[in-house]
């Protein structure tokens, strides 16, 4: 995990050579209230509190094992929809179960639609305060991971979510999973997502939570000189890295999934759609039209998520019908190399 999604910092400028590659080198819970993440009008995003970490062969509480695990999600959250995604590219579905959250959420936070059947839980809070009987006064998020063994939160730290289960978790795979962080490319995989994340993925939220005219700006002017970026890096490749599906390609796609039907509209990130840009837009398409990525994208839950539970924004609740977009139009990326 990149320092900067580490610890949310919002400052520096991007390297566009770093984007384009042509160089030689949980949603956030509000009522009707300002949301409480805020400095100076800027949205800074809360630290992961639980980090802990399964592992293959190493020493500690947390072994990697068939059945222990239960990974916990809203379909409508960015975060949780690429540790969805990651587990089933990698065939693990019947290695790590899955509990999933209703998209409407009140101060409560995330809620079950009925009891979840492992952890007995109707609240993800009472999963939170389980683990940490002092975690108060503070957002409880998806993704996150359950050990149902010793009865604790392992982990609600996103990032690390999805390179925990790519790399602890091998003797796991399926027999055809592709191998998402591979060690030589990773320091290109961790400086892209270091940018992708500031600026594109936390940089959404930065411009739609804010509440100063120049934190806007900053936040939508950093957006978009990022996506012009990558518009130009996927000109002649399929893929973000090495022309192949990686762990950088995981965590741009929910964004961009997001991006026409939720962000251009309710969080003023309104320069430019996905659709007007026709490499990211084609690139969008590809990944969706395979089921680890199309089958993850809910986008009644991600809508009705956005625009009833963000209040501050939108105090109607109104959810809007469109846009109407054809994401199984033909997209022509394999021209650029193999799926």
């Amino acid at each position: 995990m990149s320092a900067r999604e580490k610890s949310g910092d919002t400052s520096g400028n991007r390297i566009t050579e770093k984007i384009t590659g042509n160089a030689p080198d949980g949603a956030v819970q509000m009522t009707s209230d300002v949301p409480k993440e805020m400095k100076a009008g800027r949205f800074v995003r809360q630290p992961n509190r639980f980090t802990g970490r399964i592992t293959a062969d190493g020493p500690g509480p947390y072994p990697a094992e068939a059945g222990r695990y239960r990974l916990l999600v809203s379909y409508a959250c960015p975060w949780a929809h690429r540790s969805m995604i990651v587990r089933r590219l990698l065939g693990l579905e019947d290695v790590i179960t899955l509990g999933v959250v209703d998209p409407l959420r009140d101060e409560r936070g995330w809620r079950f639609p009925e009891p979840d059947p492992v952890t007995g839980a109707s609240f993800l809070s009472e999963l939170y305060l389980a683990t940490d009987p002092g975690f108060t006064g503070k957002r409880y998020t998806v993704p996150c991971v359950w050990d149902t063994t010793t009865g604790r939160l392992v982990t609600n730290d996103f990032p690390n979510i999805t390179t925990m289960f790519e790399t602890e978790f091998g003797a796991f795979h399926g027999p055809d999973a592709p191998d998402l962080y591979p060690e030589k490319l990773r320091p290109e995989i961790d400086e892209l997502n270091e940018v992708v994340y500031t600026d594109v993925n936390n940089g959404v939220y930065k411009a739609g939570l804010a509440t100063q005219q120049d934190a806007y700006e900053e936040a939508v002017d950093a957006l978009f000189t990022t996506l012009d970026g990558l518009e130009e890096r996927l000109a002649d490749r399929r893929y973000l890295v090495g022309n192949r599906l990686t762990e950088a390609d995981v965590r741009l796609y929910p964004t961009l999934a997001r991006f026409d039907a939720v962000y251009h509209g309710h969080f003023k990130c309104d320069l430019r759609r996905l659709i007007d840009y026709p490499n990211l837009w084609g690139y969008a398409r590809d990944l969706y039209s395979r089921p680890a990525f199309g089958g993850t994208t809910d986008f009644d839950q991600i809508k009705r998520h956005y625009y009833m539970t963000h209040k501050f924004i939108n105090p109607s609740g109104i959810v809007p019908k469109g846009p109407v977009l054809d994401w199984m139009a033909p997209h022509d990326r394999a021209r650029l190399g193999p799926a």
